[in-house]
């Protein structure tokens, strides 16, 4: 699902809003989930899972191609676990 497209679900089931408050709802929360995680929270949505960010060390790797050593800098890449609702609905365990 694109953003369009939940945009556009969220504004079809909330036929009481306008199109555009439901763009800017939408893309307020994606901001602070962003804004959270750039300044190393961790952001926790119960029942569906909690955004962290993890931290990957610098290494040497290889070039696929060439089989030629690479520096590879150290980087911080977002991590999103899966809440325990969510997996229970994913594997039919919604009793």
């Amino acid at each position: 699902m694109t953003r369009s497209e939940l945009i556009a679900r969220i504004a079809q089931q909330n036929p009481h809003l306008y199109h555009r408050d439901v763009e800017r709802i939408v893309t307020t929360i994606f901001d602070e989930i962003t804004d959270a995680l750039c300044q190393g929270d961790r952001v926790e949505l119960r029942g569906f899972g909690a955004f962290s960010v993890k931290h990957r060390e610098a290494r040497v790797g290889r070039n696929p191609r060439t089989g030629e050593s690479v520096s590879v800098d150290a980087k911080a890449v977002p991590f999103f676990k899966t809440g325990k609702l969510l997996r229970e609905r994913l594997n039919g365990d919604d009793e």
